[in-house]
């Protein structure tokens, strides 16, 4: 499949445009997400119609906790990444380095067919990152809409302005990873540049009407000081907005950072009262067993409106307009679920 988001060079080699990485290619020369080629002068999205597997998952395991509670989405991605974290828990998918692992071929057609087929409120593009097969993305995502399905991102948001317009006009929800509020973790952690992120952030928030929930995963001594993570809720709370609900999660030992101690829930319980303390309204914890991080409450009068066990709703008093049943006060997200057309 012929790539976007690219052009020619007067040397012979073509530049994505896709990341700001920009990558310039060789004929037969792949970009470092290792799934973007120049062939015979073409880019090339090698994994097009190609995917490392479908599953039916709980909209919470995203996670989206203000997105049609309770449903199930259509999840499937591809393979390799454009950023290379060391703590990466899909690792397996985002390094790998051979398409031949993509068994599942399917047509944008065939994916929201499927999903309509399962019951799915809509499809999520995750398990490695949706930009680096943006083209496959946007062409499932408006197959998705022409059935009633919602599009849902699982991204980094590590992306150029152009693909990043194209590809959030498309979505329904976004969780978006801010993995460390500190540029030099970035950088050396994870392979990218904070500022492209924060950006991305801030367009979802302000120029789209995709809904956005945000997670960062506390990693023991790297980004989980008080000091971070209060800088962290400040900006999200002052330039996306106290209604943008943060997850904080918990890590587990993978990738090249094996060495490490798993998150004690103690430090995930103290960044939501971080986060709720600088007038964040909607703070979680993830990857621990914490009845209140996992619950959703009303601002206004404080009830607990949606109680989750793990990715399972035991308690919903929240319409599908949002409205708190306690109060009325609405609460911000998108509470119904879809009917697949």
């Amino acid at each position: 499949m012929r790539a976007n988001y690219w052009h020619p060079l007067d040397d012979g080699r073509l530049q994505c445009d896709l990341c700001p990485r920009h990558c310039r290619l060789r004929p037969g020369q792949r970009g470092f997400c290792f799934v973007r080629e120049n062939q015979d002068g073409q880019l090339v999205a090698t994994t097009y119609g190609r995917s490392s597997g479908f599953a039916l998952d709980p909209i919470e395991k995203k996670p989206l906790y203000h997105v049609a509670p309770g449903s199930a989405v259509f999840s499937f991605g591809t393979a390799g990444c454009n950023l290379a974290c060391k703590f990466c828990q899909n690792w397996s998918i985002s390094t790998a380095r051979s398409v031949d692992r993509l068994q599942a071929v399917a047509s944008p057609a065939e994916i929201a067919a499927s999903a309509a087929r399962q019951g799915a409120s809509g499809v999520a593009y995750t398990y490695n990152d949706p930009v680096i097969f943006a083209e496959y993305a946007i062409d499932t995502a408006l197959a998705c809409r022409e059935r009633g399905l919602l599009n849902i991102a699982v991204t980094a948001g590590f992306v150029d302005s152009a693909p990043r317009a194209d590809f959030f006009a498309v979505m329904d929800a976004a969780n978006v990873d801010l993995k460390s509020f500190n540029p030099d973790f970035y950088r050396r952690t994870v392979g990218g540049r904070l500022e492209v992120v924060l950006d991305t952030l801030r367009y979802v928030a302000q120029e789209t009407d995709c809904w956005l929930e945000v997670t960062t995963l506390l990693i023991p001594g790297l980004n989980d000081s008080d000091g971070e993570i209060g800088a962290l809720t400040s900006w999200v709370a002052g330039e996306l907005g106290v209604d943008v609900p943060i997850h904080f999660s918990a890590f587990h030992p993978a990738n090249r950072m094996r060495d490490l101690p798993v998150t004690q829930a103690a430090t995930v319980k103290r960044a939501r009262q971080i986060g709720l303390a600088n007038g964040l309204r909607y703070v979680y914890t993830g990857n621990v067993v914490d009845l209140k991080g996992s619950t959703t409450s009303c601002p206004a009068c404080g009830e607990a409106v949606v109680e989750r066990q793990g990715y399972r709703i035991i308690k919903r008093l929240v319409d599908s307009g949002g409205c708190c049943h306690y109060c009325g006060t609405i609460l911000a997200g998108r509470w119904a679920e879809p009917t697949p057309l």
